[in-house]
């Protein structure tokens, strides 16, 4: 398999972006000047992360990628030491994140490394609930004190209490210190992000793993369906779609509901029946904190929360309202899975012989299953809750960036570094103190201009999904339940990039993420505002797929995603609902185009296009 050299990308600049590592970390860049950190790159195999970053990086949303570079590497290799693998390295090239797992190659340090995991972990998977429950009260009150920060305007005079109390602190310091506080807020949220999840992750691994070694030709999306029928936190926001719509019905205000797609003009048709006002109360209740779900995965500061854009939550309701009038039923089919996660367990319980293998498979999968909601009731906290509270602060310090000429638009910030904002406030601030114009006035608004060329072009370049030095075997176990990096993948997916005629291609291979076999049309969606055209039946095409768009899954005959291995999202998302997944193909936004016929086979991951 061979994939470009990242340092040969690097240096054929898309034309009009030369000088675009400016808008990124200087430790982010593939270098040539050292000499050491160069060959290093070069042997290394680094994977475009478009779980994570369908779409290329706004220099501030960078922040994200920051925190977790951090956080994850520093829990697997400083914390709790994670035997075969360090942390994960970060490169961006034309806007887009790749990355790569650092292993632990010595096989003697591995053998070091792992009493103190044992010692570590084991102390947090037998106190999982307990400390679990800790970390919800921690997260909470992290939420609670970015809710209370207050990003104030400067004032022409100060308040008289400044004096009258003897403060001896401007609102020039406040403004300086609480976007530091905000930042910081943001990086200890990450923190905490990581605190469980490699664990969570390990476990799966450590249950994955063994239950191979005992049954080598099992299929892993096998054992993943022994890990499924579980409630987790992150369905609860589609739960209170589901109930508002039942209720919607029940107090016969569900044609009002249903009448427009506009939230606005749906509330004025509500509010004039009979019980109009009981339901926008419950709609109302409902907001705080559930609707504090992004419309996309909370990455991009362009995933606005359901709270900012209704209509995504309404389309939700609306489609519920429809499926319940004709009779059909919204739940997730949870006591189906249950029952086939139970069968498929014990079928494979009883070819145990051995005593000491039986009892190891029983721990492993109780753990597996204990750990099993964090994985993804973390999401709701931090990626969603938090984020969508942390973007409109950020535009809450644009506002005022923008009155004092900084920028031209509020939404003009993210096309800034963090620390070049921190530079940028320091800038309002002296000058407004001193009663001059600030220099960026004139500094920023053209370099801003620029770089979102540059972002326009960075968007109509196609990333490939794996540069560098290709490992013989991929063992990293989170690259492959998570990303869905295996050797057969990049396989899979340099056999594709050598195509010169992507129209001829007929059968895409991905990652079996969901059982069952279905045909119909594909519909190719890349946002929550795609996911309003999803049409009954189809067969979701995405970069990727985010909690928010649940809604989706009572609509859809099968889900097919470019990224992600069999415990991503959309894989458990599927075999919750039952319904067909094929994930990490690579290129299925590439190459399958809204309307085209599709045949997928969740079970094998095969996509036949029958067009």
């Amino acid at each position: 398999m061979k994939f470009p050299v990242p340092h040969d990308i690097k240096r054929k600049a898309i034309p009009g972006t030369e000088g675009w590592e400016r808008m990124y970390p200087y430790q982010y860049q593939f270098v040539t000047d050292d000499p050491v950190r160069n060959q290093y790159e070069k042997e290394t195999f680094w994977f475009y992360d478009g779980l994570h970053y369908p779409e290329p990086l706004y220099p501030f949303d960078t922040i994200w990628d920051e925190a977790w570079f951090l956080a994850l590497s520093q829990f697997n290799n400083r914390i709790f030491q994670v035997p075969p693998v360090r942390g994960v390295d970060h490169r961006i090239i034309n806007g887009y994140v790749y990355i790569s797992p650092v292993p632990v190659k010595d096989g003697a340090e591995i053998g070091r490394r792992v009493p103190n995991f044992m010692e570590r972990a084991s102390l947090y998977y037998k106190n999982w609930d307990a400390l679990e429950a800790k970390w919800k009260i921690k997260m909470e009150a992290t939420i609670k004190e970015l809710e209370d920060l207050q990003i104030s305007p400067l004032p022409d005079l100060e308040d008289i209490s400044v004096v009258t109390d003897a403060l001896g602190e401007s609102k020039g310091y406040h403004l300086i210190k609480n976007y530091d506080d905000l930042i910081n807020l943001g990086i200890k949220c990450w923190q905490y992000h990581f605190e469980f999840l490699n664990l969570g992750y390990a476990a799966y691994v450590f249950f994955m793993d063994f239950t191979q070694k005992l049954f080598p030709s099992i299929p892993l999306q096998r054992i993943t369906q022994m890990i499924s029928g579980i409630d987790v936190i992150m369905y609860k926001p589609d739960g209170e779609l589901k109930e508002l719509a039942k209720k919607a019905i029940a107090l016969g205000v569900d044609k009002g509901v249903t009448e427009h797609r506009d939230w606005v003009a749906v509330k004025a048709a509500v509010e004039k029946l009979p019980k109009g006002t009981e339901w926008l109360a419950a709609f109302e209740k409902a907001r705080y904190p559930w609707f504090n779900i992004s419309s996309g995965t909370g990455w991009f500061h362009t995933d606005r929360s359901w709270n900012d854009s209704l209509a995504i939550p309404l389309s939700g309701i609306q489609t519920y309202i429809g499926k319940l009038n004709a009779g059909t039923n919204i739940d997730r089919p949870t006591e189906k899975i249950r029952a086939e996660r139970d069968r498929i367990t014990a079928e494979y319980r009883a070819l145990i012989t051995n005593d000491a293998d039986l009892k190891q498979f029983d721990e492993l999968l109780d753990c597996a299953k204990t750990v099993f909601p964090y994985i993804e009731n973390h999401l709701f906290y931090v990626e969603h809750w938090f984020h969508s509270v942390f973007w409109n602060k950020i535009r809450e310090v644009a506002a005022i960036m923008k009155d004092h000429g900084m920028i031209n638009d509020i939404e003009d910030i993210w096309y800034l570094r963090r620390d070049e904002i921190k530079q940028g406030l320091w800038d309002v601030v002296t000058a407004w103190a001193t009663g001059v114009t600030p220099r960026g006035t004139k500094t920023w608004p053209p370099e801003i201009e620029w770089r979102k060329g540059v972002m326009e072009k960075f968007r109509q370049w196609s990333p490939p999904p794996a540069i560098g030095t290709a490992p013989e075997v991929v063992q990293e176990p989170f690259t492959i339940v998570l990303w869905g990096v295996t050797n057969k993948s990049l396989a899979d997916w340099s056999a594709i990039q050598e195509v010169s005629d992507p129209d001829s291609i007929t059968d895409l291979k991905g990652f079996a993420g969901s059982p069952g076999i279905v045909e119909g049309k594909a519909r190719v969606c890349r946002s929550a505002e795609d996911i309003c055209d999803l049409q009954e039946g189809e067969i979701l095409v995405a970069p990727t797929t985010s909690p928010s768009w649940a809604p989706a899954f009572a609509k859809i005959k099968a889900a097919i995603t470019d990224v992600g291995g069999v415990m991503s999202h959309a894989a458990i998302v599927c075999r919750e609902y039952g319904l067909p997944a094929v994930v990490g193909t690579g290129h299925a936004t590439k190459i399958i185009k809204t309307g085209m016929m599709l045949r997928v086979d969740g079970s094998s991951g095969v996509i036949s296009i029958t067009r």
